[in-house]
């Protein structure tokens, strides 16, 4: 009898039903896990703020890549690098000595930091902060934007390196915890009182969650457990796998801080636009940019005439013959206006400067051409979609073939082991990089616009508001149409009639925005305050609300926090159900959210929101076991996934915007430390409850 394994053969069909139904059990999944999240987003701006989504079509291709690559990124890391870290975990402290541990630790930390998907949304958050108002934060965004990553990478690197020592040593965490919150504390403290890392603050804390993703918390865990498993450690005190997430948030932190300080001496302080464009001959704040035409560009967009004409000593034949430069040099347009081919010319048609159309265009007529070409939205520069697409393959692949050949190289070269499955491994690392690429566009192109749609509008509740999207510029104007109305306190209010809609609607004039000589009336409409007056406290409350209704939804829809919840009941033996910590953790990140929203519209330093919570959590960490130390301090990894974070982030920097305060950092870092409060508070009271059960089965065993 031939003893031959033989293999099955698969008609096409069969093969392609097989891979068809799951891909789509797959694809389904991340629908479910982004779905909720996102209905909410847009049906509380629809319904509940009436406010259309601007660019509707191209958010919804976004979320559709977004899901899409999620999909193919979470099955590479599943298939590829997930395999990789455990099978290195397992047999790296077998085949190697300490040293080499620590340095494969380090690198892996750093390397995961850069394959994490919401890294690079730290990158498109530096367009909202203005360069005169917060100047270090501007700089770390922008032009150190990679450096500001390394810096963060190099404090989970160092993370890790502390999580493999306290497996391998057995320490406990909480020794961790005190000193580096207490360090936090310090530098936090010394920061709030500087001009400068004032504004950097509420980003340094935010690293701390966007580091605790779906690519570091796995890599993490599993090479933790594997050394665990070799040396026994952890098991007795609870630690086993957890721990480590914990210090991975809080190491970049202080990194991020760290270097904020190494860089400010070297630049401006805060400073009034005006007096940023009188110093353009200061090395400290043209070094704010790549290039003194940088400068420009940037002063050009962000300014009005009156500030901008300042770098040109006020004189408009310097200003014009800088523009002709500009407009016969397709290198230089790209430095002053942007890489968009179009860039130039939206800002010459939406300056309204007939020197500067005549210049650019030629004549009116062309200008007018150029923004009827464009629609409504003629002041915005057109998406490049290959640029778009470009750029982020670029940035996908340096992200994951780095962390990839530095896990194969010390799996062939120290461990020297035959790689198992690798046509799985391999596909894997090929999914994983497709999915981030197409991923971090539909983040660009989609998930950062519906946040910050939402974060802009959302003040709308308390506050009166532009539509900046719905622009439209009124042809042929006539400011005879243009009526007046006497309002109770007797001043007088101009008006005039449009049909918008399908609609006949009253539109308020305004002087500033009729251009008598080309007969044209720019619209920008406004909406708000919808609930009660304007910077009532109701409309506050409703925006408050909203935000914890977010974080306790996409909280819940977390897959990672399922997987923890199921983790934690087994390791508590079901005294610590996985219902209840999805909950504990689920309102912790809504009451987080909330808080930082707060902070956001009231203001409020990010210094006074973070310490008293986390004086409060030294005192229940003290308090709490090291089992649920681990466990809840840990429990704040799970918050941060790569949906939440991107949302989060361009929604809270959206608010900031429009209430006009300098950045609108730090949700993130409130919705982290409360689901911790929450989780250990809920530790507490189930170890109580277990110890008075204890007691009253062994009073009962004395009676018998």
């Amino acid at each position: 009898m031939n003893k031959a394994s033989k293999r099955i053969r698969v008609g096409f069909r069969q093969a392609f039903m097989m891979i068809f139904l799951y891909a789509r059990k797959r694809f389904l999944e991340q629908i479910k896990a982004v779905a909720l999240i996102i209905a909410y987003l847009v049906l509380f701006q629809v319904l509940v703020l009436g406010i259309a989504i601007a660019d509707a079509a191209w958010i919804s291709v976004g979320l559709v890549l977004v899901i899409t690559g999620l999909t193919f990124f979470m099955e590479g890391l599943m298939l590829g690098l997930m395999p990789l870290g455990e099978i290195i975990g397992i047999k790296l402290p077998q085949k190697s000595k300490l040293p080499v541990i620590i340095i494969f630790s380090f690198i892996l930390g750093l390397g995961a930091t850069f394959a994490e998907p919401a890294i690079g949304v730290l990158k498109m958050a530096g367009s909202s902060v203005k360069a005169w108002e917060a100047p270090l934060l501007f700089l770390m965004l922008n032009k150190y934007a990679d450096i500001l990553v390394m810096s963060v990478g190099v404090g989970v690197g160092l993370a890790v390196v502390f999580g493999m020592l306290r497996y391998i040593y057995n320490w406990s965490l909480k020794p961790f915890i005190y000193i580096l919150v207490g360090l936090l504390s310090v530098m936090s403290l010394y920061a709030h009182l500087d001009p400068n890392l004032f504004y950097l603050l509420g980003l340094a804390w935010d690293c701390g969650g966007v580091t605790t993703g779906p690519v570091t918390v796995p890599l993490v865990l599993a090479l933790g457990i594997g050394i665990s498993r070799i040396t026994g450690s952890g098991s007795e005190q609870g630690a086993a796998g957890f721990g480590a997430v914990t210090l991975a948030s809080l190491f970049p932190i202080i990194a991020v801080l760290g270097i904020g300080m190494f860089y400010l001496s070297s630049i401006t302080q805060p400073l009034s636009a005006a007096e940023f464009a009188r110093q353009h001959d200061n090395p400290k704040v043209t070094g704010l940019f790549d290039s003194y035409d940088a400068y420009t560009g940037y002063m050009l967009s962000h300014t009005d005439p009156a500030v901008y004409m300042q770098i040109f000593d006020n004189d408009q034949e310097k200003f014009l013959a800088y523009l002709s430069k500009v407009k016969a040099d397709k290198e230089l347009q790209a430095v002053v206006a942007g890489p968009e081919e179009t860039g130039f010319k939206t800002w010459a048609a939406a300056s309204n400067n007939a020197q500067v159309i005549n210049l650019v265009f030629g004549s009116p007529e062309e200008m007018q051409k150029f923004r009827k070409s464009r629609g409504g939205n003629y002041t915005m520069p057109s998406l490049n979609s290959w640029d778009v697409i470009t750029r982020n393959s670029i940035a996908a692949f340096q992200a994951i073939i780095p962390l990839t050949l530095f896990l194969l190289l010390i799996f062939f070269l120290v461990i020297r082991d035959k790689l198992p499955q690798p046509d799985e491994i391999f596909l894997g690392i090929g999914f994983a990089l497709i999915g981030m690429a197409i991923f971090n566009i539909g983040i660009e192109m989609g998930l950062s616009r519906l946040g910050g749609q939402v974060g802009q509008n959302l003040p709308a509740s308390f506050s009166t508001i532009e539509l900046k999207d719905e622009t439209t510029l009124l042809q042929n104007f006539d400011k005879s149409l243009v009526n007046e109305a006497l309002q109770e306190d007797g001043s007088i209010n101009k008006f005039f009639y449009a049909k918008k809609d399908k609609e006949y609607k009253a539109i308020p004039f305004d002087e500033q925005y009729y251009d008598e000589k080309k007969k044209t009336y720019l619209y920008i409409p406004e909406r708000g305050p919808l609930f009660g007056v304007a910077g009532g406290v109701g409309g506050m409350i409703v925006v408050i609300l909203f935000a914890f209704m977010m974080g306790y939804g996409a909280t819940l829809a977390e897959p990672a926090l399922n997987a923890l919840g199921l983790t934690v009941e087994e390791i508590t033996v079901g005294t610590f159900p996985k219902s209840v910590l999805m909950q504990a953790v689920a309102i912790g990140v809504g009451v987080g959210l909330a808080l930082g929203v707060a902070k956001i519209i009231w203001n409020i330093p990010l210094f006074w929101m973070l310490i008293p919570p986390y004086l409060l959590l030294m005192l229940i960490t003290k308090l709490s076991s090291e089992e649920y130390t681990n466990i809840g301090w840990d429990s704040a990894g799970v918050t941060t996934g790569p949906i939440t974070v991107p949302l989060v982030l361009a929604m809270g920097l959206g608010i900031g915007g429009q209430v006009g305060v300098v950045e609108g950092f730090g949700i993130l870092s409130m919705a982290s430390v409360c689901p911790i409060i929450s989780v250990l508070t809920m530790g507490l009271v189930v170890n109580s409850r277990r110890k008075k059960l204890m007691r009253e089965l062994e009073s009962k065993a004395v009676k018998v």
